[in-house]
Parts: C-alpha cells; structure tokens; sequence
C-alpha cells in the first residue's frame, strides 16, 4: 500500500440477525398503509388489491435477489454506490450514490410531518405562532417544533450509535408489528364478511393499485448501507434481505383483509384515517382508532429510523471514498458512527417541518424515482458483475443469475416508467419533476467540483477507500503512481 493512500475509516460490527430484519422491514411498512389501505381496496376491490401487492413482490423480489447476491459479496456501506462503482465505473457510482441518497433524504425529511399528524389525531395539537402557508397548508410553530424535536431525537439516537439505533428499531418495529396483528384479528372477530366489497372491480383499478406499489417496498435497499456494521454471517444477508420483502408483502395484505372485515365501503370511503377510523368502527370504540394511531407512529418511528441511516451510510462512503467532501467519510471515535453525515441529514430533518405537510408530499415522490433509479442501476451492475468478475466470492450465489439479473433490469425500468407522465400516478409536472431534474443538476455540479478538488486521487487510493484491503480487485492494488481517469 502506498504512503500517499488516505487513512480510511471503517464501522463498528454490532448488528445481530433480528436488528438486521428489524430494520429493513420496520424501514418498508411506515406510514402510508393506515392512509392508503381504503384507497387500494376501493380501486381494485379486495381480491384486486391483494393480487397487486402479490404481484409487486413478485416484481421486487427480482430486484431483491440482485441485492441479496451483490451484498454479500461486497458488505461495504454505501450498498449502491459499492455495486455500481465494481459495475459500472466511477461515474455511474457516482450517479447512483447520489439518486438514493436523494431517495432516503427525501422519506426522511417527510417523517417530521407525519409524525405530527398522527400525534394530532391523538391529542389535538395547540395552533400558535403561524408562519406561512405551504401549497395550502398553513403551517404553524407549535406544529414545526413538534416534528423537529422528533428528528432530533432520532438523529441525536444514530449518533450515539447504530446499536442504541438498532434496539430502538428493534422495539418499535415489535410493537408496530403486535398492533398489526391486534387490527388484523380484530376484523376476523368483530368485523364482517359482508363488508368485504367490492371484491374486485376492473383493470384500470388493478393498475392503479399496482403504480403505488413500488413505493411501498422501498426499505430492503437498507440493508446494504448497514452491511458492514452486520456481525451475522455473510450468506444471513441476502436471507433476512428476501424475507423482509415477503414479510411486507404478507403486511400489506393482511391490511386489505383487515380493514375490508372492518368497516363498509362507505366508512372507509368517507374516514379521515381509514385503518384507523375502520377498527374504531369495527370495534365501536374511538379508543381503538387511537390505538391504530399509536400502531402507525411505530411505524413512522422506524421508517424513519431506518432512512436516517440509510441516508448516513451512503453519505459517509461518498466521502470515505473522496466523492464528496472527505468529512463525511469520518467517524467519532467513541461511537463509531458518521458524525458528519449524521448532523447533515439531522438538520434537514429538523428543519423539514417548516414546508408543511403538502409541499413535503412532493419531495417524496420524487425521491421515490431516486430509489428506482437506483434499482436500476443496481440490477445493471448485477449483470456487469456476472460478466467482469465470474471469480468474485460470492456467499449467497443466485440460480440462473443471467436471466435474474436481466428480469430485474426488466423490472426496474418498468418501475421507472410508472413515475412517467404516461400515468396518472406519475410524478407531478412541474413541481416533482423540476425536484429530480433539479437533485440531479446539484449531482452534477458536485461532481465536477470533486473532480476539481481531487484531481489526482490515484486507481489504488479510490480501491482501497471504496472496497478496503478485504475486497479490493487484484489488479486495482497498488503497483505505481497512476491517477484515476474520470
């Protein structure tokens, strides 16, 4: 290793098995099924909401299995921009870095306010000290401070440590995932199968359910930024990875079965909180609607958790690897975390409040594309992989990996074009849009400025901070002084 090769910083192996599947499945649940279980089931009926979702994590699973093999093989923080750098090269690295981190950013920033809205619906909050209003949200001091102290709880949380933000995951998830269980046999008990209605109703709704599904799978991709903080056997990832995907699909279900048993069409048509209002109605008790509430706040708590996280990895690898600034790649010294990153993302989720809820939704449907994109490139490296790197040690090998690989670049593109215009669940022209176009602008800036203010990192110095010594390529080590060629 040459003296002129930069320090590079490593994290603390602390994670067992059930953090690991604690954070990506608490991480894909969130919030949006207490809101949107109504909707599914008046779109495409029961049975057409059901198979959707069988359908999504069928589609998922091929992406996941990309995921599942190329973690393993390469447990390095980061996940995406890891893969694609072995991949694709140092500029689609850099590209795909940059698109989920704009993914997690944006989830993340988007808990604030949905954690208020949730604890509103249990305990009126208190309006004083309005600011402005947002795409016609007024937005209040009394209800920023609210979701800003919530964001930085949960940072102050990661900073100390991923174990402490592991056990808090852990917990919440356990509890989210008892309310859920709770609702779901509370409509077997107490609800009524004549409320199952409509079972099905055309195919438009069918595809209406399914351009929503993407979004709700999003979470497994976690699972990679924290793979080199994992202490489980290599092969334990890519399993816990596939099991989180069809424990979210069994989730989702379970929802649409529960709340058609609870309450009839035109409850859950007209309720404000339709999983929520449903059980309430179901049980004839809003103290049961209230419980639902606390369920979902569980459920934000861990999605957000888990994006936080997610948003720090890549961040830290970014700069570990002299993609961004190398503060980002550095750790405290006691806790073993990315203090950097870590106060970067916990000041845009603190401030985030401040847009309101409406303006909010925009930016996370726009990083919803971010996530995809990345799903694409992730699937585009698999099969890079397979044919530049056959010797690569890989613990969890998939069956018929050409085929998979070119499936799930199939399926990535497919969930691209859901966001298109062609659809109507597409992204919002021209504020969503001008959101990615103008995340990928601010990409493209930094990019040139980094290769400007690193101009002569060398081939061996870019291995080794990316990979380290353990998973650095043969012939990428250190044989002269060579420069990295943009």
């Amino acid at each position: 290793m040459s003296k002129n090769v930069s320090e590079r910083a490593e994290l603390k192996k602390v994670m067992n098995l059930k953090d690991v599947l604690a954070l990506a499945f608490g991480t894909m649940i969130g919030w949006g099924w207490i809101m949107l279980a109504g909707v599914w089931v008046a779109a495409a009926g029961v049975i057409g909401a059901v198979a959707a979702f069988a359908i999504g994590a069928i589609l998922c699973i091929f992406v996941g299995l990309t995921y599942a093999e190329l973690t393993p093989a390469l447990p390095l923080a980061g996940g995406e921009l890891v893969f694609s750098y072995r991949g694709l090269g140092y500029k689609a690295s850099w590209f795909t870095g940059w698109m989920i981190t704009f993914a997690y950013v944006g989830v993340a920033a988007w808990e604030g306010p949905a954690m208020v809205t949730a604890i509103d619906y249990l305990i009126p909050l208190p309006r004083f000290g309005y600011l402005w209003t947002v795409a016609g949200f007024d937005v209040y001091l009394s209800w920023v401070l609210v979701g800003s102290l919530g964001g930085l709880i949960l940072a102050i949380v990661n900073y100390r440590g991923v174990k402490p933000a592991a056990v808090f995951q852990k917990s919440a998830t356990v509890a989210m995932a008892i309310g859920g269980i709770l609702f779901f046999f509370g409509g077997v008990g107490f609800g009524s199968v004549s409320n199952m209605l409509p079972l099905t109703t055309n195919a438009s709704g069918l595809v209406v359910v399914l351009l929503m599904v993407p979004a709700m799978f999003v979470g497994f991709d976690v699972i990679p930024q924290a793979a080199e903080e994992m202490n489980i056997p290599l092969r334990s990832i890519a399993k816990v990875l596939i099991l989180s995907i069809l424990l979210t699909a069994a989730w989702y279900i379970i929802m649409i079965i529960g709340i058609s048993l609870c309450a009839p069409q035109e409850v859950r048509d007209t309720a404000s909180i339709p999983v929520a209002d449903s059980f309430a109605y179901a049980l004839n008790s809003p103290i049961a609607g209230k419980f639902m509430i606390i369920t979902a706040l569980c459920g934000i708590l861990t999605s957000w958790n888990g994006f936080i996280l997610g948003a720090t990895r890549v961040i830290f690898a970014m700069g570990r690897a002299k993609m961004l600034p190398p503060v980002f790649g550095r750790v405290h010294p006691k806790y073993q975390t990315p203090t950097a990153a870590i106060l970067l993302v916990g000041i845009i989720t603190c401030i985030s409040p401040l847009l309101g809820k409406s303006a909010l939704v925009w930016f996370v449907d726009a990083s919803a594309f971010g996530t995809v994109t990345a799903y694409c490139m992730v699937a585009c490296s698999f099969v890079a992989l397979r044919k530049k790197e056959p010797e690569l040690e890989r613990p969890y090998a998939i069956k018929a990996g050409g085929v998979v690989g070119i499936i799930a670049v199939i399926v990535a593109i497919f969930f691209i074009t859901l966001y298109l215009p062609i659809f109507t669940q597409g992204l919002i022209w021209p504020y969503e849009w001008l959101m990615v176009f103008g995340w990928v602008i601010l990409g493209a800036v930094l990019l040139i400025m980094n290769q400007r203010a690193y101009p002569d990192v060398s081939i061996e110095e870019r291995e080794y901070l990316m990979f380290g010594e353990d998973y650095m390529r043969e012939d990428r080590k250190y044989t002269g002084s060579r420069e990295i060629k943009y």
